[in-house]
């Protein structure tokens, strides 16, 4: 517990009206007492506090949580006094709200002969600097409605909301999922919890709440409405940077209430299993610190839960560097944009358009257009609404042009880690948008868009496009890159190689020309194992939907063959343009012919990646 002896505590004040509002009396008696106390007697009431928050903890009865390092939660009894010592002012830019200065030294607590850290309020501000982007947090927050599904989520709902106190914009964030119970949204609201069992969870470090919500805004305020065990549970949390700053805080506390349905009267109550006391301690600070200052606007916001279901309310965004707030409510309606974020596009100025208005460059700055790729695969059953508007789910396959499938099967000391498909092509747009890049989703979770593994300056590789789906390899806290394991860089260079294989041999349908031999490029090292005739294959015919219906002279390709694979000029006609090109040699291609059992799995593989049934040929990269 926090020492007293140094400390002004003052009571707040509730207001008439509240639930309980037959303990004011006790609490500012109290708090009286406790101004005009010397302080030998202030010691022995601290220990008395401390001794209240321990049987708190025993019997179950928490409100609050005080977040302690490595342990569960730890309860707060006397959270109804907020300390007056260095109020901090709070700056609105989130790179520089991280100056805070409690006035108090971190101080450990003794409960039970063991000795808790408290979680300082800082770690609110640095642990959600893992978040560079915006969005990053957008879609943290969207990923536990998906999550939701499986307890019959059919929507989220992404809107601007107006804060009533001084109607700045603020952030919504609703779905009708299971919600949470009054011990959940504890666990959810604190650090290091996941209920999240299932493989197919996008969340799991039981953090992403917290990291996301505070990179949006300095405070958030969560409802919750659960329906279990024929018990109807309604649990209002606030999580709040401002209260902590402004009232001097030294470690985590988050005011929580919750309410029970009493099926008799029909009417909500205060949950039985809490004191009194305690409730009011946490609703008087809810309704000082929150949008809403009466009880009655707090409850009115579960008016549109219903009986399940979870509403994400996150107040005072930050500003960007020019003043404003960082997400743009105004420019589009029917959007949330990153104010200022728009790039302008190094481009042939016919092209400029175009190129800047592709879904590689608006992701940057649109969330409904990154809301559109940010699933692989989303049920027809639900729904993202932003600002009001479906969001119309976008297959990034079905982009692509001249597509090709390859099989990736990466290893880790001879084993097979997985068994990936990736399709590639040429964006539609090729060659006057060039745009690249290899989108790599994990656990359905968009990760990586338009990931370079190519430099720009490279000219093999334009309008070249990947998407795959790497469950082998995780994704960083933040979800916007992967731990760069070994298996991760094995990955990367595979899909360099993948790049420029698939420009040498296609660049001519787009209207390039090739006029000299391309460098070999050398198979990756674990991939000649399993194959036949140690890496030897035989050579496969392409026939890759060619202008004139295909009736140009199929190509042979002599993959690792004596004469260096030296075959014959062919002429093509793409856009009204007579092209020669030559094909290269790439002994990486490292190809082997399909049998019949994988031409059955490759047919399941490109149903489950949405891909239309005119695509060409699978190449098997082991």
């Amino acid at each position: 517990m926090v020492g007293l002896e140094k400390v002004d505590l003052k009571a707040i004040k509730l207001e008439k009206g509240y639930v309980g509002e037959g303990v004011q009396e006790e609490n500012r008696r109290k708090a009286q007492q406790a101004e005009v106390r010397k302080s030998g007697t202030q010691s022995k009431r601290q220990e008395s506090e401390e001794t209240r928050s321990l049987n708190a903890l025993s019997t179950g009865q928490s409100n609050s949580i005080v977040l302690e390092d490595g342990q569960p939660p730890v309860d707060d009894s006397g959270i109804s006094f907020a300390s007056t010592i260095c109020p901090a002012p709070l700056c609105r830019q989130f790179w520089k709200a991280g100056n805070y200065d409690d006035g108090l030294n971190s101080e450990t607590t003794l409960q039970n002969g063991k000795s808790y850290l408290h979680v300082h309020p800082m770690f609110l501000h640095s642990n959600a600097t893992s978040h560079k982007w915006a969005f990053g947090a957008i879609a943290e927050l969207i990923d536990n409605a998906v999550d939701e599904i499986q307890n019959g989520a059919t929507f989220v709902i992404v809107d601007k909301t107006l804060n009533p106190r001084d109607q700045s914009p603020a952030l919504l964030i609703q779905d009708n999922g299971g919600g949470m119970d009054p011990e959940a949204i504890r666990r959810c609201m604190s650090f290091g919890f996941s209920d999240k069992k299932s493989k197919a969870a996008i969340g799991q470090y039981g953090n992403g709440f917290k990291t996301s919500t505070m990179r949006l805004g300095a405070d958030v305020i969560v409802f919750s409405c659960h329906l279990g065990d024929r018990v109807m549970t309604q649990s209002i949390g606030l999580l709040s940077y401002t209260f902590l700053t402004q009232t001097g805080h030294d470690r985590i506390v988050v005011p929580m209430v919750d309410y029970e349905l009493n099926t008799i009267t029909g009417n909500m109550e205060i949950a039985h299993r809490y004191d009194k006391e305690y409730f009011m301690s946490n609703l008087s600070m809810l309704l000082q610190w929150s949008p809403y200052s009466t009880e009655a606007e707090l409850l009115k916001q579960f008016d549109d839960i219903g009986s399940h279901g979870t509403k994400v309310i996150i107040y005072n965004l930050w500003f960007s560097d020019d003043g404003n707030v960082e997400l743009d409510f105004d420019t589009d309606p029917e959007d949330i944009r990153i104010a200022g974020d728009v790039k302008k596009v190094q481009a042939n100025p016919a092209w400029r358009t175009v190129n800047e208005q592709h879904i590689a460059n608006r992701l940057h700055y649109s969330l409904r257009a990154y809301l559109s790729i940010l699933y692989l695969k989303i049920p027809e059953t639900f729904t993202i609404v932003l600002r009001g508007q479906f969001v119309e789910h976008r297959n990034l396959v079905l982009d692509l042009k001249f597509q090709e499938f390859i099989v990736y099967r990466p290893q880790t000391g001879g084993c097979k880690e997985a068994e990936v498909l990736t399709t590639i092509g040429f964006l539609k747009e090729a060659p006057h948008v060039t745009a690249h890049g290899f989108n790599i989703y994990h656990k359905n979770r968009l990760i990586l868009p338009f990931w370079p593994v190519v430099s720009y300056a490279d000219s093999r590789g334009r309008g070249v496009v990947g998407v795959l789906e790497a469950n082998f390899v995780e994704p960083t806290h933040n979800k916007q890159d992967f731990e760069r394991t070994s298996l991760f860089q094995k990955l990367e260079g595979r899909l360099k190689e993948m790049t420029w294989e698939y420009w040498d041999y296609h660049c001519g349908l787009i209207g390039y020309q090739v006029k000299k031999k391309l460098p070999l490029i050398e198979p990756p090292q674990d991939s000649s194992p399993d194959m036949p005739n140690g890496g030897k294959t035989k050579p496969v015919t392409l026939n890759h939907g060619m202008p004139n219906g295909g009736k140009t002279k199929p190509v042979t390709l002599n993959h690792g063959m004596p004469n260096g694979g030296k075959t014959k000029p062919v002429t093509l006609n793409q856009n009204h343009h007579s092209v020669s090109v030559k094909a290269a040699s790439a002994a990486g291609l490292s190809s082997k012919r399909k049998e019949h059992g994988d031409l059955n799995k490759f047919e399941r593989m490109k149903r489950q990646a949405g891909t239309r049934a005119d695509a060409h040929n699978l190449e098997i990269q082991v």
